[in-house]
């Protein structure tokens, strides 16, 4: 045998790497990996899901690289022990989604917290200057194999100091792009305090967008004073996040939720110089219902009043 190439070496030492870190790491004992009931491939499934308020299966399918057999198996088997349900889209009846189920949703933290806590004993031991190469290592190898990461990007409910950003991050931003003063961080203030002062968590969720563990977007789904109607507030997608549907992806979360919540209709009220904003309502299915002239914010500005039907006489 003559002398063996690179690409030979690169294939057994990748091979002897994969033997070496799924005996390190315990994976060869799946099922019951972490003292739990879920093979390798559930556990998987179950934390994409949890990324997500809601998943299309085409989405899922894809981003885990599974046949549809093998996971429609595994959704078959999750619905059985009460950790999802199915349903197809509340728009176009071709594709079928998947939500965790309260259920569902505490395996899945109980799943991501048995793993954090294993590898992080498993590091305990290295000197904290050996973490710092064995990162750079880590991250040489997913670059040489996989190319430059992608900036991940997830949403999230409201965590401590979220609050004081929506403020800060509305006020500054758009100061910026429209020249609007204090009155409107002041405006935005009032609705945030009164956010946290007191709100029905079955009836008023708010959300924000993360890109790769930065807040870049926000939302809100509060109880408005006309009755079974849910009013969309403070959409907000930071300048550099925009252009990754994120605008779309956090108003169909404030949609889904106010039609789950049983609300009839989900209203906002916005200015019409506003057109990104209003082009991801109309694309939603909002409806311009009223406009009117005002000057606020030190602008003379038409604001406009929208509205989503979410369920219709036929559900009362």
């Amino acid at each position: 045998m003559g002398p063996r190439d690179n690409l030979d070496l690169a294939v057994d030492e990748v091979r002897d790497f994969n033997r070496m870190y799924t005996r390190l790491i315990g994976v060869l004992d799946y099922p019951g990996q972490l003292n739990t009931p879920y093979t390798l491939s559930e556990a998987r499934i179950l934390y994409e899901l949890a990324r997500r308020e809601r998943t299309h299966v085409s989405a899922l399918r894809e981003q885990l690289g599974v046949t549809a057999a093998h996971l429609s198996r595994t959704l078959s088997r999750f619905e059985e022990r009460g950790l999802v349900t199915r349903e197809r889209h509340h728009r176009d009846a071709r594709f079928q989604e998947v939500l965790l189920t309260a259920e569902g949703r505490a395996a899945a933290d109980d799943l991501d917290r048995r793993s954090h806590e294993a590898v992080t004993r498993l590091l305990a031991k290295f000197p904290r200057n050996e973490l710092g190469r064995l990162r750079e290592a880590l991250a040489t190898a997913r670059h040489a194999l996989t190319g430059p990461a992608e900036p991940e990007v997830r949403l999230r409910g409201l965590e401590p100091g979220d609050l004081g950003w929506i403020v800060q991050r509305h006020g500054a931003v758009y100061a910026r792009e429209f020249g609007w003063n204090a009155e409107f961080e002041a405006l935005v203030a009032r609705i945030v305090g009164e956010f946290g002062a007191g709100h029905d968590p079955a009836r008023e969720r708010a959300w924000i967008a993360e890109l790769d563990g930065r807040p870049v977007g926000s939302v809100m789904c509060v109880r408005d004073e006309q009755p079974d109607t849910a009013r969309l507030r403070l959409l907000l997608v930071e300048p550099e996040a925009r252009g990754r549907r994120l605008g779309e992806w956090l108003v169909g979360t404030c949609v889904d939720f106010a039609r789950e919540a049983g609300y009839r209709d989900l209203v906002l009220w916005t200015n019409d110089v506003l057109t990104s904003a209003r082009r991801i309502y109309e694309r939603a299915g909002f409806e311009l219902i009223a406009e009117k002239p005002h000057r606020g914010y030190g602008s003379p500005l038409v604001g406009q009043d929208w509205r989503l039907a979410l369920r219709g006489p036929e559900h009362d």
